[in-house]
């Protein structure tokens, strides 16, 4: 049910009988350190911290998975990616002489039978679309068939000249960036259905690999004074800069229309900020290499500092996210808040705020999140959980966090890492040998949700060859 008193209570005068709508705005790959509202220094992103300074920016928001596809399964389904039995992006990272040979994904795409948060808000009446970047599926597995009204996706291939390489294909001058077209068609979505309650999910390709822009913004943080402790790669924080104003453009065409007060817009990232490429190749588009020819920053993209790791990996690089929530009435303007909340949560969220059962066979692992917003309640105890089978910048892993403790578990050694994040945010102490105890209760929490959600895990390597092991094959499901 709609927490009428928990609104009412922090002076809603909102009609509770309409349904609001929902604008989700995901990002490929922004880490958490690289906007301004969370301490960035070179990026500029002027429109995204209106958003913060009119609703509530989380400081312990976490992707489910360290990679793309799963996290994104999860924000469909409800359901943790070893629950889904997607744990590696589609189709997968495939060392074949490693030590260990890595489960693969139950399927190469959201199964079906899998209920999807779009189809749930269409049984409260939402008009449904997404625009953007799906990695969720081909041929008949995309969103229409999946819950959503309309789609344009977009499978990749670089952020100019896509038209055609669109489903459906589409005709936008050449010269537009991608997010600015992504942007377009979601603005048609929300003009078309001002009327009625929607969600429009819009989720762009920046500030995925291989990095471009437009040069002439490009050239603008050339120009700008470096800052200490960040990489401020120009190209990169171009590509910001492109979201930040498709971020403006969806806010301003709600406020023009006169329903962006009855409009929860959530802006989030899939997984933490990528430092390099896993193969060690250049990561700027063929047109943009030229840029840092001969220098170190054509291999480096962004820095996760003060957080450890990347994406990839378990450590908070990776996992850590950008989380802001505006809901006019609702949510207080320019509040923080310290709740753990991962992307599970996002569909009980919507169906409370529609006004819909979760029902039992569902089985959902996140929480609603309506609470924390509309009271700026703070949820810091409870577990969340990781499950990461694959090789990527790191070996598989697994992690739990509760409270202040992170635990790791690395799933070719069965070593454990443990850390206080209060007291440790860069994961640099390990403390699994002194808090024996401590790590010994999270870790037999770990394994009893990997049995309930009949995790995958990795198994001995017969062409195991330690000469060999770091080389990357072709995934045998590609």
């Amino acid at each position: 049910m709609f927490l009428a008193a928990s609104i009412c209570c922090i002076g809603c005068q909102k009609n509770l009988r309409t349904k609001p709508n929902i604008v989700f705005i995901l990002i490929d790959d922004l880490g958490w350190a690289d906007l301004p509202v969370y301490g960035n220094q070179f990026n500029e992103s002027p429109y995204i911290d209106k958003l913060a300074a009119e609703g509530m920016r989380f400081t312990n928001a976490y992707a489910a998975c360290p990679v793309c596809s799963p996290t994104r399964a999860s924000i469909q389904s409800g359901q943790y990616p070893a629950r889904v039995g997607i744990t590696d992006f589609i189709t997968g990272h495939w060392r074949p002489y490693e030590e260990v040979i890595v489960p693969s994904n139950k399927a190469q795409y959201l199964p079906l039978e899998n209920v999807t948060v779009a189809e749930r808000l269409q049984e409260a009446g939402y008009a449904t679309g997404y625009f953007g970047k799906w990695h969720l599926g081909w041929g008949d597995k995309i969103p229409t068939n999946q819950g959503y009204d309309e789609q344009v996706v977009y499978n990749g291939g670089g952020f100019f000249d896509y038209s055609n390489r669109m489903d459906p294909p589409q005709s936008f001058p050449e010269e537009k960036v991608l997010s600015e077209a992504l942007t377009d068609v979601s603005i048609r979505f929300i003009e078309k259905n001002r009327d009625q309650a929607f969600c429009l999910f819009l989720s762009h390709y920046d500030v995925h690999v291989q990095l471009d822009a437009q040069q002439e913004l490009i050239d603008k943080y050339l120009d700008k004074d470096k800052v200490d402790g960040y990489s401020c790669n120009a190209v990169y924080a171009a590509m910001i800069e492109n979201v930040d104003r498709s971020v403006g453009r969806i806010v301003s065409k709600l406020d023009q229309l006169g329903v962006s007060e009855n409009t929860m817009i959530i802006f989030y990232s899939d997984n933490g900020g990528l430092i390099s490429r896993f193969d060690k190749k250049p990561l700027h588009a063929q047109s943009k290499q030229t840029i840092y020819e001969g220098d170190s920053m054509q291999y480096i993209a962004s820095s996760n500092a003060p957080l450890r790791g990347e994406k990839g990996t378990l450590y908070e690089g990776g996992i850590r996210e950008p989380l802001i929530i505006k809901w006019p009435g609702v949510v207080s303007p320019g509040t923080t808040n310290a709740s753990l909340v991962t992307s599970v949560d996002f569909y009980p969220t919507f169906l409370e705020i529609a006004g819909l059962r979760v029902e039992d066979n569902l089985s959902l692992d996140g929480a609603s999140l309506v609470d924390i917003i509309a009271n700026n309640h703070t949820d810091y105890t409870r577990s969340i959980y990781w499950h990461y089978p694959v090789y990527h910048h790191a070996q598989p892993a697994a992690a739990i966090r509760n409270g202040d403790y992170k635990l790791i578990e690395n799933l070719v050694d069965r070593s454990l890492e443990l850390y206080n994040l209060k007291a440790d945010i860069s994961e640099s102490h390990n403390l699994a040998s002194e808090m024996a105890d401590k790590a010994n209760a999270l870790h037999q929490d770990l394994r009893s949700w990997q049995n309930e959600v009949q995790a995958k895990f990795p198994v001995p390597n017969p062409e195991f060859d330690p000469a060999r092991r770091f080389e990357w094959g072709r995934h045998p499901d590609r």
